[in-house]
């Protein structure tokens, strides 16, 4: 499929797809090419889907490679399949001045979810961003029901610093009677996730930044919880503030639109533990897709129905 140039009309859980430039490079570094990317969400799919399942997408596409112009999109894009699910839902903070974006929702238990994974990464959708809540299998907004802790790295701070942060991240949630799990962003970074009982919007933000606080007062030397630049040099800052309904993070397992097709990779502790330099933490899609298929998704956590209580602070 990777070599073909012309249109090529595949089956996909009982949907027609036809699938265009399939040998058009988008990471030229690696001469990664189209093909391979929907490969690889194909493949990926199994644990992916489940995280993206209810939840409004945000695509990143970038139909010239990652060296071209990528732009997001949120509202569905134009020759979308009738068969595709999609909401019309409120879009806070839109930098187009809407009131309302018609979104891409993946349903939660049915084979169009695959299809129209493979349609979106026709469409060269690198990278898939969601937030942290689900509309309903009826339409209608659900609370947040995931807490999110973006940990972004000021230079010369790297992921091994981030690493340590999120270890201490880990023991404080652990307390609170949470159980938390970790990845990388795909790019320099990493996140540490929790599930939670759905609540109002606004708690996770506010719970999130007690938190962030709490540990730039235990150690401001590596760690800040302050969003200005200027402060971020050789330390950690913990964006409590992905938090916010009206924003969204990189998907697990999503693609990044770096030089190479890195991925947004579920981690062992052990491996945040034991990491001592910052390309023991990069995981190409390749790589991904065997340890998938060796360990299964090492976010399953998430998905559970059983979610503990967001504390209070």
């Amino acid at each position: 499929m990777a070599n073909a140039s012309a249109t090529t009309t595949v089956a996909v859980a009982g949907r027609q797809l036809a699938l265009s430039n399939l040998s058009k490079i988008l990471y030229p570094e690696t001469g990664t090419t189209k093909g391979e990317v929907i490969d690889y969400y194909s493949r990926i799919a199994p644990v992916l889907l489940p995280h993206l399942a209810g939840r409004p997408l945000s695509l990143k596409r970038y139909p010239d490679g990652v060296a071209g112009q990528g732009f997001f999109a949120k509202n569905v894009p134009n020759g979308a399949p009738d068969w595709l699910r999609t909401e019309r839902l409120p879009a806070p903070g839109s930098t187009k001045n809407r009131d309302e974006i018609d979104y891409i929702v993946l349903p939660t238990d049915d084979g169009d979810a695959l299809a129209t994974l493979v349609w979106l990464a026709n469409l060269a959708s690198i990278e898939l961003h969601v937030p942290q809540w689900q509309v309903g299998p009826r339409g209608g907004v659900r609370g947040t029901d995931l807490l999110v802790f973006d940990l972004d790295p000021g230079a010369p701070a790297t992921v091994v610093e981030c690493c340590a942060v999120a270890l201490r991240l880990r023991e404080v949630l652990d307390a609170e009677g949470l159980v938390a799990v970790a990845k990388t962003s795909g790019s320099k970074g990493m996140q540490v996730y929790a599930r939670i009982k759905p609540v109002e919007w606004g708690r996770t933000s506010d719970y999130a930044k007690a938190v962030a606080q709490q540990l730039e007062r235990e150690d401001p030397e590596h760690v800040t919880s302050v969003m200005r630049r200027s402060l971020r040099p050789g330390k950690v800052f913990i964006d409590w503030s992905q938090n916010n309904t009206a924003k969204t993070t990189v998907a697990p397992y999503s693609l990044r639109a770096r030089p190479a097709p890195t991925v947004s990779t579920p981690l062992h502790w052990d491996e945040v533990a034991a990491c001592r330099r910052p390309e023991e933490l990069v995981f190409a899609f390749d790589e991904v897709l065997a340890r998938a298929a060796d360990e299964g998704d090492l976010f399953a956590e998430l998905l559970g129905d059983d979610r503990p209580a967001l504390p209070r602070r």
